[in-house]
């Protein structure tokens, strides 16, 4: 038996369901390197913005698990994620102070 290090279990629940992840890739049109990437909780993997919870609703559906459960996860892991490259910045934006300035010599 394989030791389950997805996040929440995912992989194990996938698998105790009969359910692989090429099923999920053929019905959901999502690669495999995706869905991997889903139950490592590895999201940077993912291609981002609304990608990335569309993807995981249809994840969770695929192996009809708690949709809500699965994207609380989600939005906790980005948000500590985001917390963490803050105070890796140390001024909390990467040192981008927003501020354009207009090329030297324009008009």
């Amino acid at each position: 038996m394989q030791e389950d290090t997805s996040v929440l279990g995912l992989a194990n629940i996938r698998r105790n369901r009969g359910i692989s992840l090429d099923q999920i890739a053929a019905t959901t049109k999502i690669s495999v390197r995706s869905l991997e990437a889903i139950e490592r909780g590895d999201f940077r993997k993912l291609p981002g913005g609304i990608y990335n919870t569309s993807y995981l609703r249809q994840y969770a559906r695929a192996i009809d698990y708690d949709e809500s459960r699965l994207l609380a996860y989600y939005a906790n892991a980005m948000a500590s994620a985001d917390s963490n490259a803050q105070r890796s910045a140390g001024d909390g934006n990467g040192g981008y102070s927003g501020l354009r300035t207009a090329p030297t010599g324009a008009r």
